[in-house]
């Protein structure tokens, strides 16, 4: 079994705090900058699994670079470098307690709630007739509250302003900016024979202005269908061939295991994490079109710490 990151417990120069989420770390050095370390943990129904996925959190770190880099004239965004194959370093920014999730198709968790009888998804409503996996007449935002702990819960834009979560304002201009990446996402995933299905958008503020923060376009933040099949697929009512951490949460679900009290984790064993590991790199080479180069195998945690070291004394 290749060798994995699913703690990390460093001590930078200048470091005031550590995060621990559900897969990265994050580091805050000086209340300025952050040190975003991408583990090779994999969580599903907020649930964090037993066992770290080889290579997953270099996937992610790159693929979510090569985006960020791909979308800055479209919107500010938080990355500074990359130092390591596994961190983002990055501006901090004041996050806002919401998620943006844009949805391009009916699929994953908003088909389970089209399918039980439900019409409307965070205020907007959704037209009858609709089939899994068709495509909407127009992208849809159905933001959630971002949790600490537990589940996120789904919200309506309205909510969000009277609560005060967000001014109407900074809400209208991340609304904005949710659709003018889903464009550019879609349109480059369409370049490597892939549809961006639904992703999500994280932001934040500094000095004033609305920050693109966090991954975008990841496995573990998108649902992404290929193109050839897609339509055939569809006709005949049968599941997409997908690149996404779906196939993770219908595993779990297909061995009685959706994060509900009671019930136990299946055993991942190492041939299973191998093959979620390969289904991360499959991704990575679809979407970012170039071929996966493993960072050097040895002591992870001490060529970070090398790396980011380096980096912040300069």
């Amino acid at each position: 079994m290749t060798k994995t990151l699913t703690h990390t417990d460093f001590h930078f120069q200048g470091q005031k705090s550590v995060y621990h989420g559900k897969v990265r770390d994050v580091y805050d050095i000086n209340d300025d900058l952050l040190v975003m370390i991408a583990t090779d943990r994999i969580s599903a129904f907020d649930v964090i699994l037993p066992k770290g996925i080889p290579f997953k959190g270099q996937v992610l770190n790159q693929i979510a670079a090569t985006f960020l880099d791909a979308t800055a004239d479209i919107v500010p965004n938080w990355k500074l470098a990359t130092p390591d194959p596994m961190v983002t370093v990055g501006l901090k920014c004041e996050g806002f307690r919401v998620e943006m999730i844009i949805r391009g198709y009916l699929t994953g968790s908003a088909w389970r709630e089209y399918a039980a009888g439900c019409r409307e998804l965070c205020g907007v409503k959704l037209p009858e007739g609709m089939r899994e996996n068709e495509k909407f007449p127009e992208p849809i935002i159905t933001p959630t509250t971002k949790a600490d702990a537990g589940h996120d819960e789904n919200i309506s834009k309205e909510e969000i302003i009277a609560q005060g979560l967000v001014s109407r304002e900074d809400y209208e201009q991340m609304e904005r900016y949710t659709r003018a990446l889903f464009e550019r996402g879609s349109q480059m995933a369409a370049e490597k024979g892939l549809i961006l299905v639904d992703t999500k958008y994280e932001f934040g503020k500094r000095d004033g202005k609305v920050i693109l923060i966090d991954e975008i376009h990841t496995p573990d933040s998108s649902r992404y269908f290929y193109s050839d099949g897609y339509q055939e697929r569809f006709e005949k009512g049968e599941p997409q061939k997908q690149l996404s951490k779906e196939f993770v949460r219908q595993w779990l679900i297909d061995h009685d295991f959706m994060g509900k009290p009671g019930q136990v984790v299946p055993e991942m064993t190492d041939e299973y994490c191998q093959s979620v590991s390969a289904r991360y790199i499959e991704l990575y080479e679809h979407i970012v079109g170039k071929k996966f180069v493993p960072a050097e195998e040895g002591d992870i945690m001490t060529r970070i710490e090398k790396n980011v070291t380096e980096y912040l004394s300069r």
